[in-house]
């Protein structure tokens, strides 16, 4: 990570699954210096701790600013001398954002034009906003908000120079065990002797790690020009198969799983790449590159002269890409040090009463 040798790096919305496993990957090398800009004090203190005794030798890079992206003033306080950014402070939880969908607005939109002003203001290099496959033909009011941050990302790199501040997006799907996701929730259920629940068994999810998470938005700091919205090709399962998976692993039974119907704002599949995005998407092998649209408002031109040619992707969604087995989910949720973890956790608590 040559690029980011004794540079200064912000995470907004750095306590979160994301910010915590871009600090792992991040901390052992030799960048300058890694700022965790967040509201929540709890989070970040817990984060300090933690990593003080995962990376003694490191720690001293880290600093802790406590703000809020729905305020200007508050995010510029942790811009000065920043090189790069990583946006990934959002309101997520579908149904939460249903009920209160002023304040997704608040935080994934007005929050993301608040952060992307001042980093423009503070002559960052390189900004990357991470979306959602909720914000590609959204029904909800989560994936209408991200959808308007991509929006508002577009927008903010027409503004200014890409030699001066970069800004892309990437888009991906359910990260496996990140916070307020639904495998920790299944294995809290069957810890608790309760039924897996599951809204409907055809439904399909993309799925990927945080470390692919983390992989796609370095690809898009490293290989993207401005307004560049990135998408990484994930395979998916059905939530049945997902939930198999996590029976298996934890000695479950099928018939510990209950459905229970879907929930408000849920689509039965998602979609990462739109056929109209498809229009102007770049296949670049394990992911798809779109361009912004870079035309003006001066609608005269296009009367008479418009776009003839057009690319023959089609649209990337959870029922067309790879759909993984039980087995292949088993082994992806394995990789994972939640997962290995809480497997421990349950044989240490057996052995206890052995």
């Amino acid at each position: 990570m040559s690029e980011f040798t004794g540079k200064t790096l912000l995470i907004v919305g750095g306590t979160g699954s994301f910010g915590n496993a871009v600090l792992r990957r991040f901390l052992p090398t030799d960048v300058g210096e890694i700022r965790v800009f967040s509201r929540d004090e709890k989070k970040q203190d817990d984060m300090r701790h933690a990593f003080q005794a995962e990376f003694p030798a490191y720690a001293d890079k880290l600093r802790f600013f406590i703000g809020d992206v729905r305020e200007l003033s508050s995010v510029k306080s942790a811009m000065h001398g920043v090189d790069f950014l990583f946006h990934a402070a959002a309101l997520k939880q579908v149904p939460s954002c249903e009920f209160f969908p002023m304040e997704a607005v608040k935080t994934n939109v007005i929050g993301t034009d608040n952060v992307l002003t001042a980093a423009i203001e503070a002559g960052v290099r390189s900004a990357i906003c991470l979306s959602t496959d909720k914000a590609a033909y959204p029904i909800n009011a989560m994936g209408m908000t991200k959808a308007l941050e991509e929006r508002v990302a577009a927008a903010k790199s027409r503004t200014v120079s890409g030699d001066r501040t970069k800004i892309c997006c990437t888009r991906y799907g359910n990260v496996l065990c990140s916070r307020g996701s639904v495998v920790p929730l299944w294995i809290d259920q069957l810890r608790s002797g309760k039924p897996v629940t599951v809204t409907n068994p055809d439904m399909t999810r993309f799925v990927m790690t945080l470390d692919e998470a983390v992989d796609l938005v370095l690809f898009a700091f490293t290989h993207g020009t401005t307004g560049d919205l990135f998408v990484q090709k994930a395979p998916a399962c059905t939530i049945m198969t997902l939930a198999k998976a996590v029976c298996s692993l934890f000695g479950a039974g099928e018939d510990n799983i209950r459905i229970i119907g879907i929930r408000h704002g849920e689509k039965m599949a998602e979609t990462l790449l739109t056929n109209e995005e498809c229009a102007r998407a770049e296949d670049l092998g394990d992911f798809f590159r779109v361009p912004t649209d870079t035309r003006t408002l001066n609608y005269e031109n296009f009367f008479s002269r418009g776009e003839p040619g057009r690319n023959t992707l089609t649209e990337f969604t959870s029922d067309n890409t790879q759909l993984l087995d039980v087995e292949a989910v088993a082994q992806k949720l394995l990789s994972l040090t939640y997962i290995q973890k809480s497997l421990k956790s349950v044989s240490d608590t057996e052995n206890a009463y052995v």
